[in-house]
């Protein structure tokens, strides 16, 4: 890790202790707030903040899900712009356990909330819905072939959510550090803070 990010590290996790006591629509930082309703994002400063903390826990699900396959990425982000409203950039290594970074997002979102579906019904009927979600729904898809799970859409997902759900923890975590941190997060400071750093050295 560079000074750089060691000075990054520190700020983050000092105003993530300042703000403890404080849910995660509460910590959005400002710049995050701002740059969703100028870019025309969110309507008020309220969609803004749950627009901004959905993103966050959606990138950290991603990001915490690269770092549990042994993929790397160069930093997270939660920047509106495009068609996107944030993104963890440049992953690598990620080999055929890239479609649990693509559901990463999606299962870490139903973690913030509790909502993943809860028996086979419902969960055939979100996959049949889950088909625009910035690419992940196709990148899942497709990296499927020559897995165990070619062509079985529900026993990947359940087993993304097997083993990102007792990650929830990890991915709060860095969630709330892309929430109080106006810029990108570099790979190890993210790594730092979803409790990975012994990968981020390798």
């Amino acid at each position: 890790m560079t000074p750089g990010e060691q000075r990054t590290l520190g700020a983050v996790r000092a105003e993530l202790d300042r703000l403890i006591r404080y849910d995660d629509e509460s910590v959005v930082n400002d710049a995050w707030i701002r740059q969703r309703y100028q870019g025309g994002y969110a309507e008020t400063y309220a969609p803004a903040r749950k627009e901004a903390v959905a993103t966050a826990w959606h990138e950290a699900g991603h990001a915490v899900a690269a770092l549990a396959v042994g993929a790397r990425f160069s930093s997270a982000s939660i920047r509106a712009g495009g068609r996107s409203s944030g993104r963890v950039h440049a992953i690598t290594g990620d080999g055929p356990r890239g479609f649990v970074i693509a559901a990463g997002g999606q299962v870490a979102e139903g973690l913030h909330g509790w909502t993943l579906p809860s028996c086979d019904a419902e969960l055939t009927a979100w996959l049949a819905s889950w088909r625009d979600d910035g690419g992940d729904a196709r990148r899942f898809r497709a990296g499927l072939a020559g897995t165990a799970f070619a062509g079985d859409d529900a026993s990947a997902w359940l087993h993304c959510v097997e083993l990102l759900t007792p990650l929830r923890l990890q991915v709060r975590s860095l969630a709330r550090g892309l929430l109080v941190w106006p810029r990108h997060l570099p790979y190890t400071v993210a790594a730092e803070l979803a409790g990975f750093g012994g990968s981020a050295a390798r």
